[in-house]
């Protein structure tokens, strides 16, 4: 069951570097700092490992899959 839902808002919960998934930033370059806040666009699951794969818009151009682990809830205040 998935932890996050589309639409809320959650942040980085560690920096989120490139694994090679953008093409034209360098591996192991920092695409998200810990703290950015994003929202959950889409929720999927990783048919190979059965995690869930979370899309998250971190801001125009910076749609980054993420697991679970690397995502906090967001509090409004």
């Amino acid at each position: 069951m998935p932890r996050f839902d589309w639409g809320q808002k959650v942040i980085a919960a560690q920096d989120l570097v490139n694994d090679g998934t953008f093409p034209e930033l360098p591996e192991e370059a920092l695409i998200v700092p810990q703290g950015g806040l994003g929202e959950v666009v889409q929720v999927g699951v990783h048919s190979d490992s059965n995690s869930v794969v979370y899309m998250v818009e971190f801001g125009p151009h910076r749609v980054v899959g993420c697991l679970e682990h690397e995502l906090s809830l967001a509090v409004e205040v």
